[in-house]
């Protein structure tokens, strides 16, 4: 029997829920710390990868991604200097320095509106934003109600990053 996508993800949170459930055999304050980091980290690795995905479609469909260089070639040349262009012979009396100066000052990328846009169209995105709040909210109110344990929390949220990663490469 083949399972679909949706039910390999589901399967992977279910098995999550029942490590979660089973820390309530050790008390409710380590299963509520439990419960709230799964969640919330789960939530965040799930609401994350969707944002990113959804944010590469639209770039893709509308045609405006960038060609660019291999990670590796970015490191060992970053200024492209063995891209294996045509070197100018001119000799250098001959060479128009200001109009050379310009032009490579015109390649440099810097720091403008549409890269804020960019940016903050990524980062405001609902699915990013909506688990991110229930995570600090989550952690607030565990901290009013006093049942907040950072040892029992922190190690936690290890669990919903392992299953919101095998989940959302399953659905995405």
């Amino acid at each position: 029997m083949m399972m679909t996508k949706i039910q390999k993800a589901m399967t992977y949170m279910g098995l999550g829920e029942l490590i979660v459930i089973s820390s309530l055999s050790h008390s409710t304050v380590v299963y509520m710390n439990v419960q709230m980091a799964f969640l919330s980290s789960l939530f965040v690795i799930l609401g994350t990868s969707y944002a990113y995905r959804s944010m590469v479609l639209k770039k893709v469909d509308a045609q405006e991604f960038e060609d660019k260089r291999d990670i590796l070639d970015e490191i060992e040349d970053p200024h492209e200097l063995y891209d294996g262009s045509e070197i100018n012979q001119t000799p250098a009396e001959d060479l128009d320095l200001k109009a050379i100066v310009k032009e490579e000052r015109a390649k440099i990328k810097t720091f403008n509106a549409s890269s804020l846009k960019h940016g903050a169209k990524g980062a405001a995105s609902f699915f990013r934003l909506l688990p991110y709040a229930f995570l600090v909210l989550g952690f607030i109110a565990l901290e009013n109600n006093g049942l907040l344990d950072v040892a029992i929390y922190l190690p936690s949220l290890l669990l919903g990053i392992i299953v919101g990663s095998v989940s959302a490469k399953e659905l995405f």
